[in-house]
């Protein structure tokens, strides 16, 4: 698949495009950008003659992730807009990947893959019921070594939970006994080896005290008024937690202990080895400042060492995901900063300026005590230049976008090199912000790419939905926005009232969470988003409908490490001396741990020449060609 597309067919990808577009719907400024990408498109060498659709509705999954009202008619600047996690595993051992949908109202649910691309859902019969639990991250990991995925949701403030696989795909709560029962403004959870014992130990990210006492319906507890100054509020701080897996299915928590007391206010984190020591260190996020590393010592203590690595960070991270985007061979990370974009409102069809690093000029100097200096304002590509040097490519390599919560990293065209999507938009009461699908030019470039692939717009080229209604002569009356929506144009229509003073508020579309798997087993990736206050989107890729698709899928198995292989470095070895290596971190998304085989796009390669393996526990392995492609391949730790 390395084939140039000529001009012409360039010229045909942009008049479909455009076409397919120019439903009544779809509002000008993204036909205009369809038609900018079209034109990159048909000028670059990546192949991206391929569509994703949206087969939601055949997929039979009809899960609608539900909000809290502090995030909808009752509206505040508060972290319950971040939205909600989504993971997948296969949790019955049926060979097909399950989704875990998470929500704040309502209830997470569980789909069973039955093949073909169909679901059904499982959650009751699975013992994963959970009515408004306000839940925000999952995590699917194997915890006692037994071969199934376990699984740990995370809550505002409605305790965390731990879930055992009893084998089949049903689920027993074992919260109390394990220990990890924290009640508290959670988020991301991140499991991983610390100290090379071979049980997966646990970091639970906490962002901060961002409400009150009061309860709301749903029994959620209201916002705080000045949630987004809460970093200037030393009380406010809430450490997140390390984890020891003590075997047993018991943890202890011994951030103390091992020195790692992170007072961030974090969203998510993920472990890679940042000195190549074999001991994997913490890379944590923090929303409202800047972000840190944590160098694991020997599994005994962690120092922070942000400063050695990154003497610039990220202010305001969101999303994080390593991978080796240049094929160097080393592994590279790539942070996307979603509170940057929140300073500026920049209008549709700017697409120069959501490009650009944001600008905090005017942003009040308050909001950081010790200057901005030591500050980067937009996502960033850290390039691994070897012996512990990271150089910050993002603009260069073209990955900045607008309003981004979290990437999802791997070979959507099957060529060798890792793309990347990254879930975006802020809603309700902002306009809508595109997701973004950026497919890699050979570790040089990335090529913005989702309306080439048919990731935006979306069905009919709706950018809004309902967001909540009022009833503005009943349990509603004195509501501001029934006196505003009684005038609509003060509001751009974005409201509405009938007779019977019966309020609709429209919003923006936008996705949260993603995670990017082979969801048919047709041999190519496909995309299931978690959407705020709406229904997923189930993306279904036609690249192996359209290609012959050459991939190899990688499960690794430990003995001596833990026994998802959860750490382990992976590479496989391309007949033509190309080595492509992948870190298998679980990392799929936003608030997100997947359990899912590693992805190896071959490009035009029918085969693999070797399997390299470097295992948690520091052992090396290598497993022999050739190894024919379209096959799931088990390594076992010898």
């Amino acid at each position: 698949m390395s084939r140039r597309f000529s001009w012409p067919c360039g010229l045909l990808v942009s008049l479909h495009l455009i076409a397919s577009c120019r439903s009544p719907g779809t509002p000008a400024w993204l036909v205009e950008r369809a038609r900018q990408e079209a034109e990159l498109a048909g000028r670059s060498r990546v192949v991206h003659d391929f569509r994703f659709t949206d087969r939601r509705q055949a997929s039979g999954i009809t899960f609608e992730n539900r909000i809290v009202d502090d995030a909808g008619k009752a509206y505040k600047l508060a972290h319950y807009d971040h939205g909600s996690g989504l993971c997948a595993a296969d949790v019955d051992g049926d060979g097909l990947p399950d989704l875990y949908f998470v929500t704040q109202l309502g209830t997470n649910e569980l789909w069973k893959n039955l093949g073909g691309g169909r679901f059904v859902n499982i959650t009751v019969p699975a013992g994963l019921e959970s009515p408004d639990a306000v839940a925000v991250g999952c995590a699917f990991a194997d915890i006692d070594n037994d071969g199934d995925p376990d699984l740990f949701v995370t809550t505002v403030r409605h305790g965390n939970r731990l879930f055992e696989n009893l084998g089949h795909g049903t689920f027993r709560d074992i919260t109390t006994q394990a220990g990890v029962g924290y009640v508290g403004h959670s988020s991301g959870a991140v499991f991983f080896d610390y100290d090379g014992d071979g049980l997966l130990d646990l970091f639970l990210t906490n962002v901060g005290v961002y409400t009150s006492n009061a309860r709301g319906p749903g029994g959620y507890y209201l916002a705080l008024g000045d949630a987004f100054l809460g970093q200037l509020h030393p009380e406010r701080a809430e450490a997140s937690i390390l984890y020891r897996n003590l075997g047993g299915n018991r943890f202890k928590d011994v951030s103390r202990d091992v020195g790692l007391v992170d007072l961030s206010w974090s969203g998510d984190a993920t472990a890679f080895d940042v000195n190549d020591d074999g001991f994997p260190d913490l890379y944590v996020l923090d929303m409202q400042g800047g972000n840190h590393i944590w160098l694991n010592e020997g599994g005994k203590h962690f120092r922070d060492a942000t400063a050695d690595y990154f003497p610039k960070t990220p202010w305001g991270g969101m999303g994080v995901k390593v991978f080796d985007f240049d094929g160097d061979g080393r592994l590279d990370l790539f942070v996307t900063s979603m509170h940057p974009d929140m300073w500026v409102n920049i209008p549709p069809g700017d697409w120069t300026a959501e490009g650009r690093k944001s600008d905090t000029s005017q942003v009040a100097g308050r909001l950081f005590p010790t200057g901005k200096a030591r500050f980067l304002f937009g996502n960033e590509l850290f390039a691994n230049r070897g012996g512990g040097r990271f150089e910050e490519v993002s603009d260069a390599v073209g990955v900045e976008t607008y309003w981004p919560w979290g990437p999802s990293v791997d070979d959507f065209n099957a060529d060798g090199w890792d793309d990347i999507f990254i879930a975006a938009g802020m809603n309700f009461p902002y306009r809508y912000g595109i997701n973004s699908l950026l497919l890699n030019e050979g570790g040089q470039r990335f090529l913005p790419s989702e309306f080439v692939v048919g990731v935006e717009p979306r069905p009919n080229g709706a950018t809004q939905q309902v967001w909540f209604t009022l009833d503005c002569h009943g349990a509603d009356r004195g509501h501001p926005f029934c006196g505003a929506c009684a005038h609509p144009e003060s509001l751009a229509g974005a409201c509405r009232v009938d007779a019977a003073g019966h309020l609709t508020m429209m919003g923006s579309r936008g996705t949260r969470a993603a995670v990017a798997l082979d969801l048919d087993g047709d041999g190519d990736i496909d995309i299931v988003t978690n959407e705020f206050n709406a229904g997923p989107q189930v993306l279904v890729s036609d690249l192996a409908q359209r290609h012959p698709v050459h991939m190899l899928a990688v499960r690794p198995r430990g003995t001596r490490s833990n026994r998802e292989g959860l750490g382990a470095q992976v590479a496989v070895l391309l007949p033509d001396g190309r080595r492509l290596l992948k870190l298998l971190d679980g990392k799929s998304g936003y608030l997100s741990q997947s359990d899912l085989p590693l992805y190896f796009g071959l490009g035009d390669a029918d085969h693999a020449a070797a399997i390299e393996v470097r295992w948690p526990s520091g052992r090396r392995q290598s497993v022999a060609g050739p190894l024919k492609a379209g096959q799931t391949i088990d390594v076992v730790e010898p």
